[in-house]
């Protein structure tokens, strides 16, 4: 395959939002009543996020100096909860037993942001950071117990590593999932502003896409990792049994076969062309979000309504504000969007190893996101 440079394509309007799927098993776990953690619980549980985030999602640990310190806890809490979600699959024997893993986090969820969490690190972090934002907004702002159930409920869909259909279906995944995660961190700040929202969705989707596309080998020939996924954690987990993660359509288009996957890695005719495809849509995203950020500093306007603002959870005091007071907010917020330059290094370096989802390349750290993250920040560029 030719080397091609990555697209922009037109900005879809338009994209439905699938309801998270309603909860296959009931619980089988009850919490009673905890008392609130102490101080000396909450720093330890600070702890264990912040190295558990380290070893398994070190972007999210580096871009952490970029959140205001009243959000930090809230910050660790809910990368440390979506890293444990995302890792369900590969520490269950079964389905079953992951489903099960899935409704003890949305009971620990529940029991969290009631103030009575169980006596689990992650739960702890989020109970604190949950009642610290209550008390700096007076009961104004909190964090959504939706959002996280709705994390969950997508995360335990694909236990089984079903395919997705179409790209659309995994564009619906990512927002689901890393999309959401951004709502949340933005809420900590806390804010509620459709102009935030709109470009953390364009991001968050662009996000998760990529880690769809990291992870397509490690699915594709999992072994045992006890240790971790280099530093950074895969868009899907799964069983034994090897899948490849990519879109159906996008395989049908490139005459992808799975068998050729498993037997070939990558050099299988038509896999470079897929991951093109679907590399190019992630870019796509972070080009739109940029795009609208530059509209919106020099005419006001971000360009295009947003397509999820009437979805749960997106309650917006004002959805007509002016141009000052929406450059104010995308300040407050800018913090929360770099996760962007990690997500642009990947496929940046995925440019260069000519599509191959395979090149070791691929697995390292990227030693200069640090520069990359702060250079970006400074001079607020996405």
């Amino acid at each position: 395959m030719q080397a091609a440079r990555l697209r922009a394509a037109p900005i879809r309007r338009t994209c439905t939002i699938s309801k998270p799927q309603q909860r296959r098993i009931q619980t089988s776990q009850c919490f009673t009543d905890a008392p609130r953690p102490s101080q000396a619980e909450v720093e330890r549980a600070r702890a264990y996020c912040a190295n558990f985030i380290r070893t398994y999602d070190t972007p999210s640990h580096v871009l952490q100096s970029f959140i205001p310190p009243a959000s930090r806890d809230a910050y660790l809490a809910i990368r440390a909860f979506n890293v444990d979600v995302a890792r369900v699959a590969d520490t269950t024997s079964t389905p079953t037993v992951g489903m099960m893993r899935m409704q003890f986090w949305r009971d620990a969820v529940t029991k969290a942001l009631a103030g009575s969490p169980p006596k689990e690190p992650v739960a702890i972090l989020l109970a604190h950071a949950a009642e610290a934002l209550h008390t700096r907004t007076q009961g104004r702002s909190r964090l959504s117990k939706n959002w996280f159930h709705r994390i969950i409920s997508t995360r335990e869909q694909f236990l089984g590593n079903p395919p997705y259909p179409t790209l659309q279906s995994l564009e619906t995944y990512a927002e689901n999932t890393y999309s959401t995660l951004l709502y949340l961190t933005l809420s900590s700040l806390p804010q509620a502003s459709i102009t935030t929202d709109h470009i953390a969705s364009h991001i968050g989707k662009a996000t998760g896409i990529a880690a769809v596309l990291r992870g397509v080998p490690l699915i594709a020939f999992p072994q045992p990792q006890p240790g971790g996924t280099s530093g950074h954690i895969t868009g899907q987990s799964g069983p034994a049994q090897g899948a490849v993660l990519l879109p159906l359509d996008v395989m049908a288009d490139a005459n992808v076969r799975e068998e050729d996957v498993f037997r070939r890695g990558g050099s299988a005719p038509g896999l470079k062309d897929a991951v093109f495809t679907v590399a190019t849509r992630a870019n796509d995203h972070l080009i739109t979000a940029r795009d609208m950020l530059a509209k919106l500093r020099s005419e006001g306007t971000l360009g295009h309504d947003f397509e999820h603002q009437n979805d749960e959870e997106h309650r917006y005091e004002q959805v007509d504000a002016g141009k000052e007071q929406q450059l104010a907010e995308v300040e407050q917020a800018f913090g929360v969007f770099m996760g962007s330059v990690s997500t642009q290094g990947w496929l940046d370096r995925l440019q260069k190893a000519d599509f191959d989802l395979f090149d070791p390349s691929l697995r390292k750290n990227d030693w200069k996101l640090p520069a990359k993250a702060y250079w970006a920040y400074s001079r607020r560029k996405l």
